[in-house]
């Protein structure tokens, strides 16, 4: 049941999630990895244990603390005992050079930092470079060093006395169009996304046990991990390596997990692997994915493999999680859906007009979750923030039924022959063709200036390139979508450049053909050219 979160009293969002679950399930297991079984009240112990020895570190109430912490208890840990203690955890990405870190560090004003043993070095060479300095912790290290902090915790302060417009902890950017941007949350971020989505649409019970291949640093995995089964009461699996079709088979049978979330291209390549049928998933009802389109042929396909629908929908870090979204039983494959409950959404056309049905338009939302703004970036947050709305920078369409359809970054849409064209169209009817396992599209310049769609394609296994192929896929193509929007160029490629979030980098191969000779225009494009 929703609490009702009043702004003006006081509110610790940490308190309120094991409050849900104390002392019912005090002896219920929350959380599963690589330590073994986590009950809610050793969670709760353990959280309040951890906020104390942080405080121990000279810190006080608001002062930040970076979490560079792989998947596991420790981060559960320290990211809720240190909300609990009044402090602001910053979840960071593990997966980043050192001179990111040495970056953030200093961005984000980080008081102090608890990093996973095996991430340390990569820490002592950033802090090398950045010239940060306080007090240093470590989780999982042979001294044990927040272990042993943690035991030795024995007085341990009642939760601090925060309001829900308190900001609760900052998560960062994924900076594919420059520097990773601050973000901070406030306390009631955590209960708005876990009641409208966690509880509304996605419908997790406690007899859920959840595996996300989304990391905890991810909003995306934060919600899918930690606050959305602490609000329901349900059992959180925590993996903290790579996550690849043989983990997320095995770990679907080995805790015989009901709800999956993952991303697009992992979906992909699941299927193309055939790693995860109803016989060694049985127990698996529902399943999430969000980070970038679904493709619909994905989406069928994994539904009739494993018997279970895939959510499909889209969030940011700015929201904090999903704001639009398919729901159980009225998913339509090849759409996002519709706004989810508490949230509104708009599209806005080039004239500054709002798009009715059969309209394209950038989505606009708004919402409880939503961030108060960007860390000490005045000039994007006002650019980004209008009117109470936040600008996605996400084009979609919007059918009669009121469902968008994602049709790429606003960056990434292309004009050819003076018509838009939407990548994301593109690569998700390609993906529906039986060779293709992975697609992504760009446009590029001929030697007339002239835009033309450049398609890379992965092929399945054991699917060899070839002109005819390339020629089939252009038909392929011609016979489904608008004659202008099929791929002038096709390109068979090993693999495409991806974020560390499963994401397509479209820019890195935008800059890889920035540096190739232009292909020559058709005849009929050179005829369009030299009519101006």
């Amino acid at each position: 049941m929703e609490r009702k979160v009043s702004s003006g009293s006081a509110y610790n969002a940490a308190v309120d999630l094991f409050e849900r679950n104390l002392p019912e399930r005090a002896n219920k297991v929350a959380f599963l990895d690589a330590e073994g079984h986590h009950t809610f009240q050793a969670v709760a112990d353990r959280s309040a244990r951890t906020g104390a020895a942080l405080l121990g570190l000279g810190l006080a109430p608001g002062d930040r603390v970076a979490l560079i912490l792989q998947d596991g208890i420790d981060f559960i840990a320290c990211f809720l005992g240190a909300i609990r203690s009044g402090l602001v955890p910053i979840a960071l990405n593990t997966l980043l050079p050192a001179h990111d870190y040495a970056f953030l560090l200093a961005d984000s004003g980080a008081s102090a930092v608890v990093v996973s043993e095996p991430l340390a070095g990569v820490l002592a060479d950033a802090i090398a470079l950045g010239g940060w300095k306080g007090p240093l912790v470590t989780s999982g290290g042979r001294e044990g060093d927040l272990a042993q902090r943690v035991a030795n915790a024995r007085t341990v302060p009642e939760p601090c006395q925060t309001s829900a417009e308190d900001v609760a902890f900052w998560l960062y950017s994924s900076g594919s169009t420059g520097r990773p941007k601050g973000v901070p949350h406030r306390h009631r971020s955590l209960p708005a996304t876990a009641e409208r989505f966690g509880q509304q649409v996605f419908g997790l019970r406690q007899d859920d046990i959840v595996f996300s291949a989304a990391k905890l640093f991810f909003a995306y995995g934060l919600g899918n991990s930690l606050t959305f089964p602490l609000y329901a009461g349900a059992t959180a699996v925590l993996f903290p390596g790579r996550v690849t079709p043989d983990v997320v088979a095995e770990q679907l049978a080995k805790h015989r997990a009901s709800v999956f979330c993952g991303v697009p291209t992992l979906y992909a390549s699941l299927v193309a692997a055939g790693r995860v049928t109803r016989t060694e998933a049985p127990r698996l009802r529902l399943c999430l994915s969000a980070g970038e389109a679904l493709p619909a042929a994905v989406g069928r396909a994994w539904s009739e493999m494993t018997g279970a629908e895939i959510i499909d929908g889209i969030g940011s870090t700015e929201m904090l999680h999903i704001f639009v979204c398919n729901r159980p039983g009225d998913v339509r494959y090849g759409t996002t859906g519709v706004a989810a409950p508490g949230y509104e959404v708009r599209l806005i056309d080039e004239d500054g007009r709002e798009a009715g049905p059969g309209g394209l338009g950038e989505l606009y939302v708004r919402g409880p979750s939503m961030t108060p703004g960007y860390w000490n970036r005045p000039e994007k947050t006002a650019s980004t923030f209008v009117d109470g709305w936040m600008r996605t920078g996400d084009k979609f369409e919007i059918d009669a039924d009121g469902f968008l359809t994602h049709r790429g970054r606003v960056d990434d849409m292309l004009k050819v022959s003076g018509l838009w064209v939407s990548p994301v169209e593109l690569e998700s009817e390609l993906m529906s063709h039986a060779a293709v396992a992975e697609v992504a599209v760009i446009g590029v310049e001929d030697r007339a200036g002239l835009t033309k769609t450049k398609a890379f394609v992965v092929l399945q296994p054991g699917v060899a390139p070839s002109e005819a192929l390339a020629d089939e896929l252009k038909a392929f193509i011609k016979a489904r979508l608008a004659p202008h929007k099929y791929p002038r160029v096709i390109a068979f490629v090993d693999a495409l450049p991806k974020t560390a979030t499963g994401k397509i980098q479209r820019h890195v191969l935008r800059e890889q053909e920035a540096g190739a000779s232009p292909e020559p225009p058709s005849a009929g494009e050179q005829t369009r050219a030299e009519r101006g």
